[in-house]
């Protein structure tokens, strides 16, 4: 790992003085004190393991002249182990601090759940899968809406579409995206054999207004009476919607609301998030070229996870993790994964620095 120098540690915590300085005069504009106080905020943590990283090499220097007492020499020795044992790991805490952000990590999210191959069981495990969400969702304080939701007749969900609200939400969701399969016997299977189905997720990130921009003459936007399973009419007005963004071919359908105005608020907030997905995307790969993420890029042609119950386990096969919780996990407790997939790509990217 990439020696974090003194001079980096001095500017972190200098900066840090100059903003409270700035903050503290008095004559500030609003606007300025707001995007101040914001950088402040952001760099807080940094400033904080700055210290503590500038605390232990401080004291293992200070530790010179006790080793060169006989008298103090042994416990000088036990004390300068441990602090040699402790810097690494506060400078890998400062360098994950200062590594860059993704600028949509503390945004909210879509979330967005298919049934893959599989048929009716398909269609039960994303709803298992959405539920699982939610409960995380609940377990993080985080607000969760339900869309959009296209209902299977035995159960569970062909997709369904939800918005998820909070702090930091994106952060902790964007590498669900991917094939999600399971491996189980259905109800329905008379002969205890065991069957594999999948379901699909996306997490998109979601856009402020002033991030998208659509022009007006790139939609279409078509009107039509809302149905639901089997064809029955859910009422008699055409309060349906879909909306085709021209430019892109992305299409987004919304029927749930009986009002054609609600159905088309919610369907743009669709389209906002997946467009600005589309453009991120586009970023990126300019950006990155043919690199990929070791906790993989989010594609839903990749398979990411497994869920078997027969055995009780979930298997997260782009990190190699296996864990026998798999009762726990589809209640929400996803803290174990999620963290693990965060450390996984914190280490891919100190791990890419280093070779810079």
């Amino acid at each position: 790992m990439t020696t974090i120098s003194p001079d980096r540690i001095d500017a972190i915590l200098a900066r840090q003085q100059d903003l409270q300085g700035q903050m503290a005069a008095g004559d500030l504009a609003p606007d300025k004190f707001v995007e101040l106080s914001k950088e402040y905020a952001e760099l807080e943590p940094v400033a904080e393991a700055a210290k503590e990283l500038r605390r232990l090499r401080t004291e293992l220097a200070a530790l010179d002249e006790m080793l060169a007492d006989p008298e103090m020499r042994e416990m000088a020795e036990a004390e300068a182990d441990e602090l040699k044992a402790a810097i690494p790991e506060a400078e890998r805490a400062l360098a994950v601090k200062l590594l860059p952000k993704d600028s949509a990590d503390e945004r909210p999210a879509m979330l967005e759940v298919r049934a893959g191959t599989g048929g009716d069981e398909a269609a039960l495990f994303a709803g298992d899968l959405l539920r699982m969400y939610q409960r995380y969702a609940e377990e993080q304080g985080w607000g969760f809406e339900l869309i959009s939701a296209n209902s299977s007749d035995a159960g569970g969900y062909k997709e369904a579409v939800a918005n998820v609200t909070g702090r930091g939400v994106f952060a902790k969701l964007k590498f669900e995206g991917g094939v999600h399969r399971v491996q189980r016997v259905p109800v329905t299977e008379s002969g205890g054999r065991i069957h594999t189905s999948a379901a699909t997720v996306a997490v998109l990130p979601e856009p402020e207004e002033v991030d998208i921009q659509i022009a007006d003459n790139d939609l279409r936007i078509d009107v039509y009476r809302s149905s639901g399973p089997g064809g029955q009419s859910v009422n008699t007005t055409d309060s349906a919607v879909r909306i085709t963004h021209i430019p892109t071919g992305i299409v987004v359908t919304q029927q749930d609301e009986k009002s054609q105005h609600k159905n088309r608020e919610k369907a743009m907030k669709v389209l906002r998030a997946r467009l600005y997905e589309h453009e991120r995307a586009i970023a990126e790969a300019e950006y990155a070229g043919v690199r990929k993420s070791m906790v993989g890029s989010g594609d839903r042609s990749e398979r990411i996870r497994t869920y078997n119950f027969p055995q009780g386990r979930v298997t997260d096969h782009r990190i190699n993790l296996t864990l026998h919780a798999l009762p726990q996990i589809l209640e929400g407790q996803l803290d174990d994964l999620v963290g693990a997939l965060i450390s996984e790509d914190e280490a891919e990217r100190l791990a890419h620095l280093d070779e810079q």
